[in-house]
């Protein structure tokens, strides 16, 4: 039996897992439907446009909770260097400690990619220049701020996949700690 959901937000942290496990293209809506707990035509009634506007309602969702927690701490907060703690902390917990892909780093190497370009791009641009506007609030040269903030999230995404890969989330952690090292030096 399908189970009641009142809005449509109730059913995205169903609809990311899906995601995140078979991606976009191997999302089918049997398996959207057994994980949500809805049936077909709950799914339309949340979703009239179907899987695409599902997986764009997920990237609004993870773009929202990292403007929160992420992008606009490391922009706005009158401590640089406890945002950049606090990024990193935010950053671990979210990914699981390297346990948990990152979805928009998933659907930018996937077929998702031309569907999602924008909000993918849009969201990895946020996220450096976030980084780096802390680094230059802290002191640091522009150049020298832009570089590691993109080594930064380089390094992230790199670790999630290689963490999952190797099916060893250690790995995740120690390139999380050689990140805030970095970024505190």
């Amino acid at each position: 039996m399908a189970r009641v959901v009142s809005e449509r937000k109730d059913a995205l942290p169903a609809l990311a897992e899906v995601f995140r496990e078979h991606g976009f293209a191997g999302a089918s809506l049997a398996l959207i439907s057994a994980a949500s707990g809805l049936g077909k035509g709950s799914l339309y009634h949340f979703f009239p446009r179907g899987k695409e506007e599902m997986a764009a309602a997920v990237l609004e969702e993870i773009d929202g909770w990292f403007e929160t927690r992420l992008f606009r701490p490391l922009r706005e907060s009158p401590d640089p260097g406890a945002a950049v703690a606090a990024a990193f902390e935010d950053v671990d917990a979210y990914f699981r400690s390297g346990q948990r892909v990152c979805l928009v780093g998933a659907f930018a190497l996937g077929d998702a990619r031309d569907r999602f370009g924008t909000a993918v791009n849009a969201y990895f641009a946020r996220w450096i220049a976030a980084l780096a506007d802390a680094f230059i609030r802290a002191g640091r040269a522009s150049a020298q701020a832009q570089e590691l903030a993109e080594e930064i999230v380089l390094e992230i995404q790199g670790a999630i996949v290689l963490a999952r890969a190797m099916n060893d989330p250690a790995i995740f952690q120690r390139a999380l700690n050689r990140m805030r090292a970095r970024a505190q030096g």
